[in-house]
């Protein structure tokens, strides 16, 4: 499978993913009485369209990069009862929120879907030592301990361990472990990574000295490990933006939708085996559904989470001041908010091709 075919699947990857979010803000709306003008899949010149009974226009467009759901009375009053502006908040806030769940339930299938080809899970406990490890000991760590937390973040797969060790700046960390069903708590331990020699290939590597084994396996699971999975993508997009705004990474380092096309057909065509490219793929695309899924919610304007922190402030503001706030000025942040979106994705955008040209 080339590397033009991954691209293809890549841009395809996309338009699912968009399509999924708009799909689930069709269903809601439907669900919820308001009134949807038009659904569409795919963006551009319209290739196929057709009027449903309710008069929806069902379409399908030319390029395979998203989609979109307009609904009536969407961006100001509408005299129609069955208007998005006159629903009620709560069915607004479901009809917003409907797009960002999709996508997380997406990413839910597609992790469950890797996970079929996965016999046995590696969970966050210590099996044995490496050679020499200094940290074994009562007090320190033991066969058998469970690292709960490391540094206050909840650990599910054993490789969540090493990750948020890594993120220490001192070598120091504050674990939380779970010793023959207790809580054992070591603040400030000091755990770095050391040289020590591989059993398998005999080769030095740095490691922390411990050894973790797969040893869950069935049915159960795989459900608990791809809940797991999901929950990791969570917190990886939280410390993402943490990073961000603290400064530890630079906006040149994000990565747009050009770098994530790129990243995708090269984990395709680096790969072994088709079969092996496809798995690794469709996991990487459950780490954009999952991303998409949080980034959407945030309380950005042109967002859906900016357009339902706008209705939560509506909301109050009614109450309070006996008073309703006039749709256009939510239109004029979101606007700006808009602005502002583009020429970050511009800047990205830039960025992804910039990098790419470099390291080809």
């Amino acid at each position: 499978m080339g590397t033009f075919l991954y691209i293809l699947l890549a841009i395809l990857i996309f338009g699912v993913l968009i399509g999924v979010h708009e799909l689930g803000h069709f269903v809601a709306a439907r669900l919820c009485g308001v009134r949807v003008l038009e659904f569409s899949m795919g963006m551009g010149p319209a290739l196929w369209k057709r009027q449903t009974a309710s008069g929806t226009q069902v379409s399908l467009r030319a390029l395979p990069i998203g989609g979109f759901c307009a609904m009536e009375g969407e961006d100001g009053d509408s005299p129609d009862p069955a208007a998005f502006s006159n629903a009620a908040a709560w069915k607004k806030l479901i009809i917003l929120a409907a797009g960002a769940f999709m996508n997380f339930l997406l990413g839910l299938v597609l992790v469950a879907l890797c996970y079929t080809q996965i016999d046995s899970f590696s969970p966050p406990t210590v099996t044995r030592f490496m050679e020499g490890c200094p940290y074994e000991g009562a007090d320190g760590l033991l066969e058998g301990d469970t690292i709960y937390r490391v540094n206050g973040e909840r650990t599910y797969l054993a490789s969540d361990v090493s990750l948020y060790m890594s993120r220490s700046r001192n070598g120091r960390v504050d674990l939380e472990l779970i010793r023959d069903g207790k809580k054992v708590v070591l603040e400030d331990y000091p755990m770095t990574l050391r040289e020590y020699t591989d059993e398998e290939t005999g080769e030095k590597v740095m490691r922390y000295g411990l050894y973790f084994e797969n040893t869950e396996s069935g049915l159960w699971a795989k459900v608990k490990y791809t809940w797991y999975c999901a929950l990791d993508f969570v917190r990886m997009v939280r410390l993402g933006l943490t990073d961000l705004i603290s400064g530890a990474v630079g906006i040149d380092q994000m990565t747009g939708v050009v770098g994530i096309v790129d990243m995708i057909a090269d984990v395709g065509t680096q790969a072994p085996t088709v079969a092996d490219g496809l798995l690794n793929i469709f996991y990487l695309a459950a780490f954009i559904a999952v991303n998409l899924a949080v980034m959407n919610l945030l309380p950005i304007p042109a967002l859906d989470g900016g357009r339902i922190f706008f209705l939560l402030v509506t909301w109050i503001a009614e109450r309070i001041f006996r008073r309703r706030i006039d749709p256009k000025y939510e239109a004029y942040v979101n606007t700006a908010g808009m602005v502002l979106l583009m020429g970050l994705m511009i800047y990205v955008l830039y960025n992804d091709v910039a990098r790419i040209i470099r390291t080809r």
